[in-house]
């Protein structure tokens, strides 16, 4: 098999790291929009933990009334 990126066939390993860490430099960017539109889920966990306090509450104070 022919190595077609080097046809010298010396091995350039910084090469390799440059374009590693172009792709890994990318990535979070990506994973920066995801994390902005997970807000949804834990609105909606917020929001149930809420309603569960208020509904306790509610049957508590029917309990002692």
């Amino acid at each position: 098999m022919a190595n077609t990126q080097n046809p010298q066939g010396n091995h350039d390993p910084a090469g390799n790291t440059q374009m590693f860490r172009a792709f890994v430099d990318e990535g979070p960017q990506g994973g920066r929009r995801q994390a902005s539109s997970g807000g949804g889920p834990r609105i909606g966990l917020i929001l149930g933990v809420v309603a569960a306090v208020a509904i306790v509450a509610a049957v508590a104070w029917l309990a002692f009334k």
